[in-house]
């Protein structure tokens, strides 16, 4: 998995050695700048204790020490099983609940077919909860059942 950072954007080479761009804050490229000292832009950034860059392996143990230490102050952490994976599945719940839509987020992830993507949408209870409650009646609004003295409509449900 080749990474460089340049102009704000990280371009990767991940599954299927597709080439894959996604925007950084500045924040984010300004850390990375420093991270990296005075290495050349095309180096990677993330090196292990030898020098060498870090392998999908060594991200992955990275992460897992990382949630370790996490659950001092987050102790719900300790039931969870947290990866890079499910940091990228966060990732993409958070920004479909902030509004950015289904197939932006498909090509951020790179996934070719939307359906994939729309499992992260499917998932999300939250969502759907803080959708249905946008729709719901006032409780302090009288509904109005003009529909429950139409004989014709009462017999037709009825028959249901």
């Amino acid at each position: 998995m080749a990474t460089a950072c340049t102009q704000g954007k990280r371009t990767q080479h991940g599954k299927g050695r597709k080439r894959r761009q996604c925007p950084l804050w500045s924040d984010t490229v300004q850390e990375l700048r420093n991270l990296a000292g005075q290495r050349p832009p095309q180096e990677r950034v993330f090196l292990n204790r030898r020098g060498q860059p870090l392998t999908r392996f060594g991200i992955h143990a990275v992460v897992e020490r990382c949630a370790v230490k996490a659950r001092a102050n987050m102790p719900s952490l300790a039931s969870k099983r947290v990866s890079p994976h499910s940091i990228r599945h966060s990732t993409a719940t958070h920004l479909l609940r902030s509004g950015v839509d289904i197939n932006t987020v498909r090509a951020w992830l790179g996934h070719v077919s939307i359906d994939t993507t729309n499992i992260y949408a499917e998932i999300d209870l939250e969502t759907k909860a803080n959708a249905l409650a946008k729709l719901a009646i006032p409780s302090d609004r009288k509904a109005s059942r003009r529909w429950g003295k139409d004989p014709a409509l009462m017999a037709f449900l009825r028959s249901l």
